[in-house]
């Protein structure tokens, strides 16, 4: 499965009804996007917790204090390119529309438990079905508690850091160890190339298999990578580029 990352968003502005349409043209089954919940409720799709990198020249707002109102005053498209001027912050629901039949979302929770409520709401309003919908987040109480509220997959994310005496942490039995705390259904993890030759070996994708969940690595942009994962049986491959990336491994 090719999911685009914040949308197509190599050539796009990220997070934008723009980025996931064009997602959708260049043959993505799934988009991924980030979502906050605004200071009046609502669920807004953007990346960091301020607006200031993709809305320069504007007041910098904090998501969670700010209203969606005062979020859509604001240009999240010249940044890109000027042909995106104008672009607005989508909502969920926004973006949940964008998505046609047989293809998915990876709705990434980026702030914390205090949005599963209204997620809940939301999603069950959609068209959608449930397994087109999957909930990922580093959280792990988020992961935990969605997989108990809602019938969707949630996968947990995680990144890496190497330690100054070897290895990467979290380690490898660390990762097992949080995918059965949390229930997930599926492991979605950051892809380097020395994370493939050191970590990420096959004896550890099939143990993560065997702990009933699937492999999903983000965020691969280079083809050689992608063939590496298809080769590891991974599920998914978040890129920027789907296009690129489709085009490759059908070679």
């Amino acid at each position: 499965m090719i999911v685009a990352h914040r949308g197509s968003s190599y050539s796009a502005p990220e997070n934008t009804i723009s980025a996931f349409n064009l997602a959708w043209e260049q043959g993505a089954d799934a988009v991924e996007g980030d979502f906050y919940l605004s200071a009046d409720g609502e669920i807004v799709c953007l990346h960091d917790k301020t607006t200031s990198r993709t809305a320069p020249g504007s007041p910098s707002l904090k998501v969670s204090d700010a209203t969606l109102e005062q979020l859509r005053k604001l240009d999240v498209g010249s940044w890109k390119h000027e042909r995106y001027a104008g672009e607005k912050i989508p909502t969920l629901t926004e973006v949940l529309a964008t998505v046609p039949e047989g293809k998915g979302i990876f709705v990434e929770i980026k702030c914390g438990p205090e949005i599963l409520p209204a997620l809940q709401e939301q999603l069950a309003k959609s068209s959608l079905k449930p397994e087109q919908i999957t909930i990922i987040c580093f959280n792990e109480e988020v992961v935990r508690q969605a997989r108990e509220m809602m019938p969707y997959d949630a996968n947990w994310l995680t990144s890496y850091k190497k330690q100054l005496t070897g290895g990467y942490r979290p380690s490898q039995k660390s990762v097992i160890e949080s995918l059965k705390s949390t229930n997930a259904s599926g492991f979605g993890t950051q892809v380097k190339p020395e994370l493939l030759s050191s970590f990420m070996t096959q004896d550890f994708c099939d143990a993560i298999r065997e702990s009933g969940c699937g492999m999903h690595g983000w965020t691969i942009n280079d083809p050689d990578v992608a063939k590496q994962l298809v080769d590891r049986g991974f599920l998914s491959i978040t890129t920027d580029r789907p296009k690129l990336i489709r085009e490759s491994l059908s070679n």
